[in-house]
């Protein structure tokens, strides 16, 4: 039995990892965290307590995984206050929107528990990732030209997805480029014309779309596009969840879900 501790239970995918739990006989949620968390640190569908991330250093020392689909604000919180809590334990990060010094705390964390980090738990992005990464490397700049669209929920705030980004990292990375270099996010007005060189970035928002993906290699003669279109949020608790089981057994260091799916990068 795996004891799993969320971060972000009160929060639609907090709540996808409860319900999928409870259909699984080799895991358990033993607590959630969240800020709006009862004062008498009660529990909801799925949890038998949750409480305030100041208040929980007691849960994450009684667990093996903690899974974390909060805020980056949040996050920060969690590692900062219970870095010795996590200690020899695994932490799966679904957050997104993470800036460079909390990128730094996770990497200094990773030095005594076991660090996942994912953009995107599904199977299919993850595969995504790897065929994209093949065509930028065996299609040059000079010739196709990259454009990356992504569609989310009007709630989203952070744009573009995370998912967007790692896209936009592999294709730079096959390409010999840094991303912060060349990327550029949408066009108005007069930009003058495209740098072949140039990863563009489109984020669209509105209504309740779960998540699309696409990334176009645009040529003289042809065009490739490649997409993934996620139909359900439960997909990417599914993953996390395959994440959780992987990584319980894993010693200190930064893993991805390259890893856990044995894909080679």
């Amino acid at each position: 039995m795996i004891d799993l501790v969320v971060s972000g239970a009160t929060g639609r995918m907090g709540q996808a990892v409860a319900r999928l739990v409870r259909e699984a006989a080799d895991l358990r949620v033993t607590g959630g965290i969240a800020p709006d968390a009862p004062a008498d640190g009660s529990g909801q569908p799925g949890y038998p307590t949750v409480v305030p991330v100041e208040d929980a250093a007691g849960l994450v020392r009684q667990c093996q995984v903690v899974i974390d689909f909060s805020a980056p604000e949040q996050l920060e919180r969690l590692v900062r206050l219970h870095s010795g809590s996590l200690a020899d334990r695994a932490l799966v990060i679904g957050t997104t929107g993470l800036e460079a010094e909390l990128e730094h705390l996770l990497d200094r964390l990773a030095a005594r528990a076991a660090v996942l980090l994912a953009a995107n738990f599904s199977v299919g992005v993850n595969l995504l990732l790897g065929l994209v990464e093949q065509a930028a490397r065996a299609l040059p700049a000079a010739d196709y030209e990259v454009e990356i669209v992504e569609t989310h929920h009007s709630r989203k705030e952070d744009a573009p997805s995370g998912t967007a980004l790692a896209l936009g990292r592999v294709v730079a990375a096959a390409r010999d480029l840094e991303l912060d270099a060349v990327r550029r996010d949408g066009r108005a007005g007069r930009p003058g014309p495209r740098a072949a060189s140039e990863i563009g970035f489109h984020a669209i928002r509105g209504g309740d779309v779960v998540g699309e993906h696409e990334v176009r290699f645009l040529g003289a003669r042809e065009r490739l596009t490649f997409g993934h279109t996620a139909q359900n949020r439960d997909l990417f608790a599914h993953g996390a969840l395959v994440a959780a089981r992987w990584i319980a057994e894993k010693g200190s260091g930064r893993y991805t879900m390259a890893d856990v799916l044995g894909l080679v990068r």
